[in-house]
C-alpha cells in the first residue's frame, strides 16, 4: 500500500554479484610474461634453496602466494598452487626444446626465448644432450642372420604341396642370408680389422647388394618352380579323372555282362 504522502516505496536495489577466485577457473595459457617472471623467480629461489629438489606442496603454496601478490591485485589473475606447478612443468618443456636447438646448432642458434637464460641457470646440468658419434668412433654391428619368422617367402599357397616348397625355399632363403654374413665378416677380417671408415661401409653395401641380387634370383626359382607344381597337379587332376571315368565305364561294361548271363540263365531253365 501507499504511505502517508500517497508515493509509492522504493524497489529494493537489485542485488551486486559477488565474484570469488575460485568461482571461475583461469585458463592455463593466460600467463602473462610479467606474472611467468615472477612465477620463474620464486619458484627458483625454493628451488635451489631445496638443493634442486622437488618442491612440496606448501612450497607450491608460497609460490602462488608471491605470484599472486605481485599480479593478483585482479581476482581473475590470482592463481593457485596447482596452475603454477603446471605452468613450471609447461616452461620446462619450452626450455628442453630450446636447449636441443641450441645444442645441435653447434653455436648458430641463440635462443629469443626471454626465460631461456634463466631456465639454463637452474636446470640446465639435467639437460645435457650426449654429443653426436663421429665416424671414428661410430661402429655399425654387422647385421645377423633374420630370424625364421621374419625372412620372406612369398606368397603361400593353400595346398599342402605349396606349404611343401615354400618350407624347402624358407631354408635355402635362410642359408643364402648367413652365407652373405659371413662374406661380409670375412672381408671385413682379410682387412684391417675396424668395421668403421667409408671402404667398410662400401664392402659392405656391395654384400647387401649381391645378398638382394641372389634373394631375387631365388624368388624368380621359386615362382617357376611353383608354376611346374601347379602344371604337375593339374596333370595329376587330369589323369585321376580319366583313370575315374575309365573304372566307371569297366563296371558298366561287367553290370552289363553278368545281367545278361543271367538273362540267358533264366530263359535256358524256363525253356527245359
Amino acid at each position: 500500500m501507499g504511505d502517508s504522502d500517497g508515493g509509492f516505496s522504493d524497489p529494493p536495489a537489485p542485488a551486486t554479484a559477488t565474484h570469488t577466485p575460485s568461482s571461475v577457473p583461469v585458463r592455463e595459457d593466460c600467463w602473462s610474461e610479467d606474472a611467468t617472471g615472477t612465477l620463474v623467480e620464486a619458484w627458483g629461489g625454493r628451488y635451489v634453496e631445496l638443493n634442486r629438489g622437488n618442491l612440496r606442496q606448501k612450497h607450491w603454496q608460497e609460490v602462488a602466494d608471491a605470484v599472486n601478490a605481485c599480479h593478483g591485485h585482479l581476482w581473475k589473475a590470482r592463481r593457485t598452487d596447482i596452475q603454477c606447478k603446471n605452468r613450471i612443468d609447461t616452461l620446462k618443456k619450452k626450455y628442453k626444446i630450446e636447449k636441443a636447438r641450441v645444442s645441435e646448432s653447434n653455436g648458430r642458434y641463440t635462443s629469443k626465448w626471454p626465460f631461456f637464460v634463466r631456465l639454463d641457470s637452474l636446470i640446465g646440468s639435467l639437460y645435457k644432450p650426449s654429443p653426436p658419434l663421429t665416424a671414428s668412433h661410430r661402429k655399425t654391428p654387422l647385421a645377423l642372420p633374420p630370424s625364421p619368422s621374419s625372412v620372406p617367402v612369398g606368397p603361400r599357397s593353400k595346398r599342402p604341396a605349396g606349404k611343401a616348397v615354400d618350407s624347402y625355399f624358407f631354408r635355402r632363403n635362410f642359408a643364402v642370408v648367413a652365407a652373405a654374413a659371413e662374406e661380409a665378416e670375412e672381408r671385413s677380417s682379410a682387412g684391417d680389422g675396424e668395421r668403421s671408415g667409408p671402404e667398410w661401409f662400401g664392402k659392405l653395401a656391395e654384400a647387401i647388394e649381391r645378398l638382394g641380387e641372389i634373394y631375387e634370383r631365388v624368388e624368380e626359382a621359386k615362382q617357376i618352380q611353383m608354376i611346374e607344381l601347379e602344371k604337375q597337379r593339374m596333370k595329376f587332376a587330369k589323369d585321376l579323372e580319366i583313370q575315374r571315368m575309365k573304372l566307371f565305364m569297366d563296371s558298366q561294361i561287367q553290370l552289363k555282362k553278368i545281367k545278361r548271363a543271367k538273362q540267358s540263365s533264366e530263359s535256358g531253365e524256363s525253356f527245359h
